[in-house]
């Protein structure tokens, strides 16, 4: 059944390495470290040498001493991470938003590669591909029963390097080979449209390096053919990113110096309140995206009709906006509560190729709520589809992360013990989920190579169509069925 869940991923991008993530990129050296415990260094190191004398193999030291640090981090909560030399450089594409690689959307159909599409201008664009291309073999490996991940990594390499891709096209009925030379693609974090005259849709799927510059440039180029009567920002499925660019996205609708997030933490420089203000969102000198685009707009984004679109996958720094804009009553909210990813990761490099991703701190929106393992929740409730939110059930969330957060205004976990309501509701989310996964496999059984849920953005999207009727002044079609999700406590 997993081969059939429609998971997308960039090709090389390395899967997700920013997802979920609100990130602060800092250097910062650490002067006042607490006394050690050397009892437990002693042993630590004891169990080291131990393991180098007699282990029935012998083992590398380099990588005992690495797996040594990243399980140390990892038992933290589930979002800091060790990264090695190969992950901090995977990590640092997926928050540029480059890479080297073809350049395609995929996604697992039947247990091989399907294009989505390709990336406009790319080498697999150039070189023909099509969507819903079949990649049946990746050099001399046979794509079937590989992972996503793994077939994004054998399409990696290094500029230039070629790799041969066996393609099946459907409508053809017949199988070629494509030898692609791999090259940096720049992926595109901003998509706009306008979906009828004088309504826009602004999806942003991850927040990059270059997520502020793309919106500010596609919307002024939206505002090139007109005022807007009103406009829908998707964010649903956007996994966060840089904390910077949610700020800087918050304050092209946000009056200048309002309060966007806070952030609280052991350190002194982990409480701070971020305004949408350039110097809290600039981290390079140069031209402000957001200064521009108000000025090119004669500020008609402060202004203009928005609903924002949100779902169980909008998480970290798609929540900071929703949370900003929510808390300055700028916009309306719609679809489903939020997957509910309320801490700072702060990443320090530990050398040239090594580095450390660590919460730092919990967020708080301008009212001063907190929404870790919690979420926003909506103005406006709307299912996915007209029959419902068909597999949002199957979607986790951070409340079901292993070691996650509390929400820091509750009780310490495992100080309060479940209620009994609480333990029902569980029981409940886990029969919702099996029966979710039933009806999957049934639809997947019906309908082979179809999408199961309209595309974002298309004249099929049930939540577009709604935010368009609320920008209208229409009659929304809320949903009967959703409902907040009640406060999660560990058990104890």
């Amino acid at each position: 059944m997993n081969q059939k869940l429609k998971i997308v991923g960039w090709v090389a991008a390395g899967a997700v390495a920013g997802a979920l993530t609100t990130v602060q990129l800092q250097a910062v050296a650490r002067g006042s470290l607490a006394p050690l415990p050397l009892e437990e260094l002693q042993q630590l190191a004891a169990v080291f040498g131990m393991v180098k004398s007699d282990y029935v193999e012998p083992v590398d030291e380099k990588k005992l001493i690495s797996e040594a640090i990243s399980g140390m981090v990892s038992s933290l909560d589930p979002h800091s991470q060790y990264f090695d030399k190969k992950s901090f450089k995977e990590f640092r594409e997926g928050t540029s938003g480059r890479f080297v690689g073809v350049g395609i959307e995929i996604t697992m159909e039947d247990g091989v590669v399907k294009v989505v599409s390709p990336i406009e201008d790319s080498p697999a664009f150039r070189a023909g591909l099509k969507s819903g291309d079949l990649i049946t073999k990746i050099d001399d490996t046979a794509v079937k029963g590989l992972s996503i991940n793994d077939a994004v990594k054998l399409m990696r390499g290094e500029p230039r390097t070629k790799v041969l891709l066996t393609i099946f096209r459907k409508d053809e009925n017949r199988s070629f080979p494509v030898t692609i030379t791999r090259e940096e693609i720049k992926t595109q974090s901003v998509k706009t449209k306008l979906v009828e005259p004088g309504y826009a849709w602004v999806r942003v799927s991850q927040f990059q390096d270059r997520t502020v510059e793309d919106f500010a440039r596609k919307v002024e180029e939206l505002y090139k053919g007109g005022p807007l009567k009103g406009l829908v920002l998707d964010l649903r499925n956007d996994p966060g990113g840089l904390l910077d660019a949610a700020v800087a996205l918050s304050a092209a609708f946000l009056p200048e110096n309002v309060t966007v997030v806070s952030t609280n933490g052991q350190l002194a420089d982990s409480k701070f309140t971020y305004t949408a203000n350039p110097q809290h969102y600039m981290r390079r000198g140069g031209p402000d995206p957001i200064a521009r685009l108000t000025k090119s707009t004669n500020g008609a984004l402060k202004s203009v009709p928005l609903v924002v679109l949100v779902n169980e996958g909008s998480a970290s720094a798609s929540e900071i906006v929703a949370g900003a804009l929510q808390d300055h009553q700028r916009g309306t909210i719609l679809g489903s509560q939020t997957f509910g990813k309320g801490s700072v990761q702060t990443v320090r490099p530990l050398g040239p190729d090594t580095g450390l991703k660590l919460t730092t701190a919990r967020y708080y929106t301008p009212g001063g709520k907190s929404i870790q393992a919690k979420g926003i929740v909506p103005d406006v409730m709307v299912d996915e589809t007209p029959e419902g939110n068909l597999f949002a059930a199957l979607r986790t969330r951070e409340a079901d992360l292993t070691k996650h957060l509390t929400n820091g205004s509750e009780a310490k976990a495992g100080e309060t013990p479940m209620t009994d309501a609480q333990r029902a509701a569980e029981q409940q989310r886990d029969q919702e989920r099996e029966e979710a996964r039933r009806r999957l496999e049934e639809e997947s059984k019906k309908n082979p190579g179809q999408r199961l849920v309209p595309e974002f953005g298309s004249d099929k999207d049930f939540q577009l169509q709604q935010a368009l009727n609320k920008l209208k002044g229409r009659p929304v079609l809320v949903s009967k069925t959703l409902t907040e999700r009640p406060e999660e406590k560990k058990e104890n």
